[in-house]
């Protein structure tokens, strides 16, 4: 039986407004340069006020995911909340002629606006990101539709999202929906902060109720508390039946079922690095959604990884499926 979606993924519906902006700029408004900062409501709408010929961009760690894998013809869904704002529209708007459908109508009561992240780009590439979590932090069990979930041959949860016991919920409800209809969950580790913070749920999580799990190197080893990387992807392969870690210019390191395989990575110099992370899952996912083989999956998100970072943006711009074609895929 053929399911609506290949994947749909669940995370912050985080609009990226753009600027281009110089060192003095940053220090003039006490913006510490190259790092992600949280923000609170009125710093948020000093800094967009602050920002001189904004460029838009709908965002957020697994929507980036779910257009990267548009991009490569599968079909997609997203989970998220925004506000029924000027932003809020535009970011429905633009996922859905992106080609993911965005099922969540905008939301109109509460305080709250849609969630922005402020990025104030450098003349030597350094993006400083200055994120106001608003609305999108709020997804709960309420924004989870069972069906939609249950429509999922992959569903791909952010890990972010573990900051609130909303977004736990609404998790849970996610993964239980596709799974008992016979479809793969899984979930990206998002930031050794977050995994910091909610250790002991993501261990009980992977062990439960997911299928793969991708992280990076410092995501898995504070995860499991390992110095080495090798005790970590133990831990994670005891834990889950398909373990994925990416090591910035190194090899990607693959285990299923206790069967490791490492894919090369040609080392490129990034343009912009942001992105590489949520478009190596894109293409392992699109892999994955292909019935393609780990080696073969694991190579497709190295292509597409080295693709967004070889530019600004943290979404593909050539077609991917014919570098995949280039590369025998």
């Amino acid at each position: 039986m053929t399911k609506r979606y290949q994947i749909v993924g669940i995370g912050n519906a985080i609009v990226d407004v753009l600027t281009q902006s110089d060192d003095s700029f940053l220090e003039h408004m006490g913006i510490q340069k190259g790092i992600m900062q949280l923000v609170e409501k009125e710093r948020g709408e000093t800094l967009y006020a602050a920002m001189e010929n904004r460029v838009q961009a709908a965002g957020g760690s697994v929507a980036n995911t779910l257009a990267g894998l548009g991009n490569m013809g599968r079909s997609t869904a997203f989970i998220g909340r925004v506000r029924d704002d000027a932003l809020g529209r535009y970011y429905a708007e633009a996922m859905q002629s992106g080609g993911t459908d965005f099922p969540n109508e905008p939301v109109s009561e509460g305080e709250l606006p849609t969630s922005r992240s402020m990025i104030f780009v450098s003349p030597d590439g350094e993006r400083s990101m200055n994120t106001y979590l608003g609305i999108s932090s709020e997804v709960g069990p309420e924004d989870v539709d069972a069906d939609v979930a249950a429509e999922a041959e992959i569903l791909f949860l952010e890990g972010y999202l573990y900051d609130k016991d909303a977004g736990k919920s609404a998790f849970g409800k996610a993964a239980q929906a596709t799974r008992t209809a016979g479809g793969k969950a899984g979930i990206s580790l998002s930031d050794p902060f977050c995994v910091d913070r909610h250790r002991a749920d993501f261990q009980k999580l992977v062990a439960e109720d997911l299928d793969f799990v991708i992280g990076n190197e410092a995501e898995f080893c504070t995860l499991y508390e390992a110095n080495d990387l090798d005790d970590a992807l133990a831990a994670a392969s005891r834990a889950c039946p398909l373990v994925v870690c990416t090591r910035s210019g190194d090899a990607v390191a693959m285990i299923e079922n206790g069967h490791r395989i490492d894919i090369p990575v040609n080392k490129v110099t990034p343009v912009d690095a942001t992105g590489a992370g949520d478009q190596f899952a894109a293409g392992f996912l699109n892999g994955l959604a292909t019935g393609r083989s780990l080696e073969e999956s694991g190579r497709m998100g190295c292509i597409a990884a080295a693709e967004v970072i070889s530019h600004m943006g943290a979404r593909p711009h050539a077609d991917m499926k014919a570098l995949f074609a280039n590369a025998g895929l």
